[in-house]
């Protein structure tokens, strides 16, 4: 799950995409890299590296780029290797697979991309095999950049620039399995963008008019510049409209005139029914983003709510008596406050965090991770001593970092310490870009809710209901298969695919 943005039509469109990116930096810590074109003096300008993205983006090296359209990309590795301590692998090898990605025919084209590619493998021999074209690194996206230079390379005579493009698109979406937004420059051309035919990945469609400032540094007859980006957060703080969600399997262009062209025939026309991701409303999205016209941040409000109803039935039980409502740090909390209001126990921060730690979560070993619980969170001893505590987090994945949690809440003197979620038992693994491919990763995969409740320590575990969860983000047709197994995208090569994460991994 990475971050994406692009824009077309200003002159300072790289400065917009690295602003852009800072506003994505959740979706991704690992590296950032940024691709501008200038139709003026027709050249491609780059540069990515390993970090975050304003490590990466110094002003020295934004000072370089030119040019009226950009892609950029905040990383969360799920292919290839990640750095992490005492590891054999250099910065060479970690820095060739991050995007954007270029590739010289035709036309000279890049791309950045967010999502997972399950047949990647495949494709990869296909293209040494088929097409003898060798690929120089470890990610995904360069098999689609392969693949969309190779329906792009034939033109077909009399055939518009965007049917031969979206032919091309097509054919792509035939043969690459997965959830993938892309983003991308054709030069001298203009910008595009393509989804999924199921739409597991998000990406929005922005637009604003031109400043006289900009008017006048690089005058268009169009007076509009674009911007599409994975979150809408990132479009509203560029002062763009959202103009909609592309559909999935929608196929965007935007020539080097301002001119749109869409096509939204593919799903219709294979009978694929369209399928977000939940967890982007359950996790990575930020809550000031709107997906799929629902509000991420009323989303989270009403898995608290809902949550409420199935937590009440307990209380009025007699099985837990909750003292506090605490929220862990820091997607659970909008969840948290609705949830204290509806059960009308008081609501209390009482683990601070540490702002300068990353996501554990999206951290690359188990080691790393539990490193980071221990310097992220502190327990406020005298607002937990004696009391029977309700905590409430965005998920369970891996169980490490709850359980952490648990023992230093016990540590501070907690009497009963009841743990809530707000979302469904995590039981499968995600091929589609949240990086947990592997189902011994997974704790409960394999275990009841009754001995994942044992293996965290807790009083009581309580996971918010598939239909609660469908209910809350206002959806039902949505990707649940991490929770209920069900893939919408084949996922034959999955075992190779997992395999070969775990071998990078180690």
């Amino acid at each position: 799950m990475c971050g994406i943005v692009g824009v077309f039509g200003t002159p300072y469109s790289f400065q917009e995409v690295y602003q852009g990116l800072l506003l994505l930096q959740h979706r991704g810590q690992d590296a950032a890299g940024i691709l501008s074109f200038d139709f003026l003096d027709k050249n491609f300008h780059s540069h990515k590296d390993l970090g975050l993205v304003s490590d990466v983006f110094r002003p020295e090296i934004l000072a370089g780029f030119s040019g009226q359209m950009s892609i950029a990309h905040t990383r969360y590795a799920t292919v290839g290797p990640r750095e992490k301590e005492n590891s054999p692998l250099n910065s060479i090898d970690l820095k060739r697979d991050i995007q954007p990605m270029t590739i010289n025919y035709p036309h000279g084209i890049g791309m950045v991309h967010n999502g997972n590619i399950v047949n990647y493998y495949e494709l990869k021999t296909y293209l040494l095999e088929e097409k003898r074209r060798h690929l120089f690194t470890n990610n995904d996206l360069e098999a689609l950049l392969n693949i969309l230079s190779d329906g792009l390379r034939e033109k077909v005579e009399g055939k518009h620039h965007f049917d031969i493009f979206q032919d091309a698109v097509k054919s792509l979406f035939d043969k690459a399995k997965g959830g993938f937004s892309v983003l991308g420059l054709l030069a001298d051309k203009g910008l595009f963008a393509f989804r999924d035919p199921h739409g597991l990945r998000p990406l929005i469609l922005g637009e604003r008019k031109l400043t006289e400032e900009e008017m006048a540094v690089h005058p268009t007859h169009f007076g509009k510049s674009y911007c599409l980006s994975s979150e809408s957060n990132s479009l509203n703080f560029l002062g763009y409209d959202v103009v909609r969600d592309l559909a999935p399997g929608e196929i965007l262009f935007i020539d080097q005139t301002g001119e749109i062209f869409s096509s939204m025939d593919y799903s219709k026309k294979k009978n694929i029914a369209p399928k977000s991701c939940m967890f982007e409303w359950v996790y990575f999205a930020n809550p000031e983003s709107v997906l799929e016209e629902r509000s991420v941040y009323s989303a989270r409000l009403d898995f608290g709510k809902n949550l409420a109803g199935e937590i009440q039935a307990l209380i009025e039980s007699g099985e837990i008596k909750p003292d506090l409502v605490v929220p862990i740090p820091e997607t659970s909390r909008v969840a948290a406050i609705s949830l204290s209001e509806t059960l009308k126990i008081p609501y209390r921060e009482v683990l601070i965090k540490n702002r300068y730690i990353q996501r554990s979560f999206i951290l690359n070993t188990q080691a790393s991770r539990n490193r980071a619980v221990q310097l992220k969170l502190t327990a406020i001893a005298s607002e937990i001593k004696g009391k029977n505590i309700l905590l409430l987090d965005d998920s369970i994945v891996r169980g490490t970092t709850s359980k952490r949690i648990i023992e230093m809440v016990k540590e501070a003197g907690a009497n009963e310490i009841y743990f809530a979620t707000t979302c469904p038992p995590i039981r499968y693994p995600c091929y589609y870009g949240v990086d947990f491919p592997d189902p011994k990763e997974l704790v409960a995969a394999d275990r009841t809710v009754e001995e994942v409740q044992e293996y965290l320590g807790a009083t009581r575990l309580i996971y918010l209901s598939e239909t609660a969860t469908k209910k809350s983000i206002g959806k039902e047709s949505l990707c649940m298969a991490c929770i209920n197994g069900c893939y919408p995208v084949d996922i034959g090569s999955a075992k190779t695919f997992q395999d070969m994460r775990s071998l990078h991994r180690e």
